[in-house]
């Protein structure tokens, strides 16, 4: 019998999950928050239903026997009450009602509130300076209590989808304070990747891998970003300002280390931002005619 897995958040990284899951041969199951999103998803070979996780009753109704559990879920953009809900009742919901043998919850690199360029593991501090973070970590730990495994993903960009991209064509991009800021980023491919092997992990790596951090090999500076993509798009390169602009994942400054998995056996197929922008993002990215 073929092992199944429940995809709870089947969105941008989510999709991309289950679809390497089903192409290893998983029974794999998606849920949306929304019945438009599930219809959109509707042609994929594995079935995605429309379930609020946030709702116990909801999962309850729509729970089934899944070997693994993935909670990928977004909180939109919201504030904290959409994070309490998504996130903390969320993976509550999941974990009381369908009760896996492994499950893995999407966290964030933005739990690091480090401002001074250092490098950062999972053994550094995570103490959020903004509520929303707070939030993240709560739900981290409840998952760690539960057996649960934590995933905290760095800036997520791939095919159709770069935040930095979109702000660089846009015209909204700023060069901060000199740009010497660093950025975190993965590719949405190589953190599916990463979670499969998480789910895959020998039961006597589970204590290494409970929480890490999904990043690619070399955080670069902001500048560094956009002189990178100035150069490569021939586009003038953003403006620089003396501040930082206000910002959702405030003014935190760390660069992210994926040693430990990468010792688990995770290896990026794309190890630079630079890598990713060329080979997966560039030449498909809808505003690049604009």
């Amino acid at each position: 019998m073929r092992p199944g897995v429940l995809i709870a958040g089947c969105g941008y990284v989510g999709v991309a999950t289950a679809d390497l899951f089903h192409a290893a041969g998983w029974e794999v199951e998606g849920w949306t928050h929304s019945p438009e999103s599930a219809r959109r998803l509707a042609g994929k070979p594995y079935p995605v239903r429309a379930v609020d996780i946030a709702e116990r009753a909801a999962v309850k109704v729509a729970a089934s026997a899944y070997d693994a559990v993935i909670h990928c879920a977004s909180s939109g953009g919201g504030g904290p009450e959409s994070y309490r809900r998504v996130y903390l009742a969320g993976n509550e919901n999941l974990l009381a009602t369908l009760q896996p043998r492994t499950f893995v919850y999407t966290s964030s690199t933005s739990v690091y509130a480090q401002t001074g360029g250092e490098w950062v593991d999972e053994e550094s501090a995570a103490e959020p300076a903004h509520e929303t973070g707070r939030i993240l970590r709560q739900t981290e730990e409840f998952v760690r209590q539960k057996g649960g495994l934590v995933a905290r993903l760095a800036g997520i960009y791939g095919p159709g989808r770069s935040a930095l991209l979109r702000k660089f064509l846009s015209g909204e991009a700023r060069i901060e304070a000199g740009g010497e800021r660093y950025l975190n980023q993965t590719h949405r491919d190589d953190i599916a990747a990463a979670l499969f092997l998480l789910v895959n992990v020998p039961n006597e790596s589970r204590t290494t891998a409970g929480i890490v951090n999904v990043t690619d090999n070399e955080p670069m500076t902001q500048r560094a970003c956009y002189e990178w993509l100035a150069a490569k798009l021939h586009r003038p390169l953003p403006a620089l300002v003396d501040r930082p602009a206000g910002r959702k994942r405030g003014a935190s400054n760390k660069r992210v280390s994926n040693r430990r998995l990468r010792a688990l056996g995770w290896q990026p197929k794309f190890p630079t931002f630079e890598m990713g922008m060329e080979r997966s993002v560039l030449p498909a990215y809808p505003a690049l005619g604009a």
